[in-house]
């Protein structure tokens, strides 16, 4: 059986009852997050995270396919909302981040792919002598396992329908790249690339079998969340400058 791990994600192993696992702290960010200038969102993240965040997407595969993410930063290696191991106060903090150090992996049986995933852990935070038991002497699911349980149940299903949500946005020509540039304070400019918008004039176009679809199935509505949070990459250079040594 071999175990793919999400990105961001070292070596997971499959969560047995057993395990005493070091759970995240309130506000705690994982360590993969520390350095990310994107994060992943999924379907129903469109609105909280648009509050916060720009909310683009991004294909790496060419543009067979696409992914929301969540903008974190302005450079390579960035996030701008966390801070020593902390996230940022008092805003939305993605279901990618808050699932840590769980993940529903994808596993490979005689190079063949199951349908279904695997509940798995990062094998660093499984501590036998300091973490905490999510099952009972009975094996029974704790309190705080179950709702870690229904996140991770829950954000699956939540990413497929954002991937049915890129797959309606790239079929229907609606996704164009575009770039971000900026002149800093401090001096120098920097530049964000490998991005795509809906492009806000070809919706018009749209038959009405097409635009039905959108409203159907509540992608017009994430699409205006997601053109509306593209006025947070001012609030990410403020947040840059702020950061900036004197």
């Amino acid at each position: 059986m071999q175990i793919n791990p999400p990105f961001g994600y070292t070596q997971v192993v499959p969560l047995r009852k057993t395990h005493r696992v070091r759970l995240m702290r309130a506000g705690e960010a994982p360590p993969f997050s520390r350095t990310l200038n994107a994060i992943p969102i999924s379907y129903t993240e469109f609105a909280p995270a648009a509050r916060d965040y720009p909310v683009v997407f991004t294909s790496s595969d060419g543009g067979k396919t696409y992914a929301p993410v969540a903008v974190l930063g302005v450079s390579q290696g960035e996030n701008l909302f966390s801070a020593q191991d902390a996230w940022a106060q008092d805003v939305y903090v993605p279901a990618y981040a808050r699932r840590y150090p769980f993940c529903m992996a994808r596993v490979r049986t005689q190079a063949v792919e199951r349908q279904e995933r695997l509940i798995c852990v990062e094998q660093a935070y499984i501590d036998e002598a300091g973490g905490e038991p999510l099952f009972d002497d009975k094996g029974e699911p704790l309190a705080k396992w179950r709702d870690l349980q229904r996140l991770l149940v829950e954000y699956e299903a939540d990413l497929e329908r954002g991937r049915e949500l890129c797959a309606i946005l790239a079929d229907y020509a609606l996704l164009q790249p575009f770039n971000m540039q900026a002149t800093l304070n401090q001096g120098g400019q920097m530049q964000l690339t490998g991005m795509h918008r809906v492009d806000e004039t070809k919706i018009e176009h749209l038959n009405s079998s097409q635009f039905k679809n959108l409203a159907k199935k509540g992608i017009l509505g994430r699409i205006y969340a997601h053109l509306l949070s593209l006025e947070n990459f001012a609030r990410l250079l403020r947040r840059r400058a702020g950061r900036a040594p004197a």
